[in-house]
């Protein structure tokens, strides 16, 4: 049945799924479903070629279109990596991280390990050794919300 299905598609069988998985990858990005519609679409292209041949089956054309989205999607990851650009803004958008290293004054006392700074124009609540207003600390870490400090 399926072998009858295949033969009455053709090659433009590929080519359809090629279009349909690009498709799909505009209306949902995450660039992987582009690295398989480009396998479907050699896949296609392979097809159009080899149709009249015996021993290119459908079984033979979804093994060469496996092999073709592993080839695809690994060559693929390969360029995204490479083009990854270096920014001079490496915390955009992770305020928390971008203050570690920073110096503060106590605005509240840590108390059961519990207390307040205030950096630039925003309290921030951390976690450290308890120690009384007043005090200079450093942030060391960052998680979430709160921040992690130390006496300077």
């Amino acid at each position: 049945m399926i072998a009858k299905i295949a033969a009455e598609l053709g090659p433009w069988a590929w080519w359809v799924l090629g279009v349909v998985l690009l498709t799909l990858e505009v209306l949902m990005p995450g660039v992987f479903l582009v690295w398989i519609g480009v396998a479907a679409v050699l896949t296609g292209a392979l097809s159009l070629l080899l149709w009249e041949a015996g021993w290119w089956v459908w079984q033979v054309q979804w093994l060469v279109f496996a092999a073709l989205s592993i080839a695809a999607v690994l060559v693929g990851r390969r360029l995204v990596a490479r083009n990854e650009k270096r920014t001079d803004e490496p915390f955009l958008n992770q305020r928390g991280q971008s203050l570690i290293g920073r110096t503060a004054t106590l605005e509240q006392p840590i108390a059961e390990g519990r207390g307040r700074i205030r950096l630039d124009d925003t309290m921030w609540n951390v976690q450290g050794p308890d120690l009384p207003v007043g005090t200079r600390v450093r942030v060391v870490a960052s998680s979430g919300r709160d921040l992690t400090v130390e006496p300077v």
